[in-house]
């Protein structure tokens, strides 16, 4: 295949979203490297053009596998999506989110900046590398704080976040070290189509329909920059286009929500799309639970820079996205039936049911 790139996790939510964006509106193929792991879900690529869209289960620390992945396939860009990636998974097992997000992004930049010296001068030049990360390596910000820009300090407060802020310095590290052509995403929260349940947005939508409580942490005033999966993966594509090298890029919604304040209006449209057979509203299912440890108080983006650089902005506002998301599940009833085995209701109940 042609002007291919290799995809890291894209058999993820992020990535199984970039890659059908990719192959619907871009030339080439698509080599994708998954682990397979709880999350990672080959079903959520089904529409994917088998001619042009290649998923190969193994772990971006196997250096045999990527380099022999590279060899063969020549992509012109590397894309590096998988990560471990939730804030309570990483506090019940810190050493997953090391090795994943650290070791093996070791190990992957190593592959592919051995794979970068041996191309030609012209495919050399062209070649880009891009890892997507997350605001959460900024901190926490208080009610009146700036929106974190590209200058923020790093200030992590998560096994997760750690682990991801310890993946961006090493990629930036290989550029400014190695010159190999780097570019970064921070991202804000991300919802949409094939996300795993154990995220705020799809955990309330199946809780709800379930008739199941909805668990809410403390005082639910917590806040997040929401943003629809498919701005992400409208912005990451422009980036890779066009982006420095070297250089990192902030992408949010600008939508800042509290999260009692998405619940409610998760239960709304619910109330809308699909009512209670006793005529109720889901907002009687609403529980507030124990709050996670070190609970970040408030994220938000300033994604300004993507917006002077590429004019950039999200299509999406939280209302519109939120609705189609909703949509999605309510259609997709098998996609959601068949991620909810055992894993996913032990994850449910050691995370919910034992901090009421």
């Amino acid at each position: 295949m042609a002007n291919t790139i290799l995809v890291t996790g894209g058999a993820g939510f992020i990535g199984s979203n970039f890659i059908l964006q990719w192959l619907e509106a871009e030339q080439g193929g698509v080599v994708n490297v998954d682990k397979l792991t709880y999350a990672g879900n080959p079903e959520n690529l089904r529409d994917a053009d088998p001619a042009r869209h290649l998923l190969v289960q193994g772990d971006i620390g196997d250096t045999d596998l990527v380099s022999c992945l590279l060899a063969e396939h020549r992509p012109v860009a590397v894309l590096n999506f998988a990560a471990e990636s939730h804030v309570d998974r990483s506090i019940h097992g810190p050493a997953d989110f090391i090795e994943t997000n650290v070791l093996s992004t070791f190990r992957l930049l190593e592959s592919v900046r051995a794979y970068w010296l041996e191309l030609e001068p012209e495919a050399r030049t062209a070649f880009r590398f891009l890892h997507v990360s997350t605001d959460e390596v900024f901190g926490s910000l208080g009610p009146e704080d700036p929106a974190f820009s590209e200058s923020t300090p790093y200030a992590p407060n998560s096994p997760y976040s750690a682990s991801k802020a310890a993946s961006d310095h090493l990629v930036r590290a290989w550029h400014h070290t190695y010159g190999l052509p780097v570019l970064t995403t921070n991202c804000s929260n991300n919802y949409g189509p094939f996300q795993f349940p154990e995220k705020l947005i799809p955990l309330m939508i199946l809780n709800a329909l379930e008739g199941r409580p909805l668990p809410v942490y403390g005082d639910g005033l917590n806040v997040r920059d929401w943003l629809y999966v498919g701005d992400h993966c409208a912005a990451i594509r422009r980036v890779l286009k066009d982006g420095r090298t070297g250089e990192t890029y902030n992408i949010g919604g600008c939508n800042e929500q509290k999260n009692i304040d998405v619940v409610n209006l998760v239960c709304a449209l619910l109330d809308e799309l699909s009512p209670r057979s006793d005529g109720r509203s889901y907002r009687e299912q609403i529980t507030f639970v124990k709050d996670r440890p070190g609970h970040d108080r408030r994220y938000a983006i300033d994604a300004r820079k993507m917006e002077s650089e590429f004019g950039w902005r999200p299509a999406e506002t939280f209302a519109s996205g939120l609705r189609k998301t909703l949509q999605w599940y309510l259609s997709h009833p098998d996609w959601v039936n068949n991620i909810k085995n055992g894993t996913y209701r032990e994850w449910v109940r050691q995370n919910y049911a034992e901090r009421n």
